[in-house]
């Protein structure tokens, strides 16, 4: 269901929050500005909440995930991580990548259309 890349360190998979916890996932990381609805806490099971590398509200609101703004808005929250302070929270989910797999996980129904899947080609890079 999520993507996928890679075995082990490296490895980077993209999530929903809303799905259970498989035992590869390494280390949760939710990379939403906002927390999901209906979602506990406990239940997320996280490891971190990294804000800092969301797409700012503005670019959000303006992509509003319509397909045919997806490559514009890649390009533009390209951007936005190439800036303080996704540049510094970028270089720490770097950090986790390296010490073992990391799942990136969103609350957006269309992963694939979505922040998390650039992400994880930056990360990837």
């Amino acid at each position: 269901m999520g993507g996928r890349r890679g075995q082990g360190p490296g490895e980077v998979r993209q999530r929903r929050v809303y799905e259970e916890p498989e035992v590869g996932d390494g280390a949760r990381v939710l990379v939403d500005r906002l927390w999901p609805r209906g979602v506990s806490k406990d239940a997320a099971r996280l490891d971190e909440w990294c804000r800092d590398v969301a797409p700012s509200k503005e670019l959000r609101t303006w992509y509003g995930h319509r397909p045919e703004r997806y490559e514009e808005f890649a390009e533009r929250y390209r951007a936005e991580l190439g800036a303080s302070p996704a540049a510094e929270a970028l270089e720490g989910l770097r950090g986790r990548v390296a010490e073992g797999p990391l799942t990136l996980l969103t609350a957006t129904k269309d992963v694939e259309l979505s922040h998390v899947t650039v992400l994880a080609e930056v990360l990837g890079e």
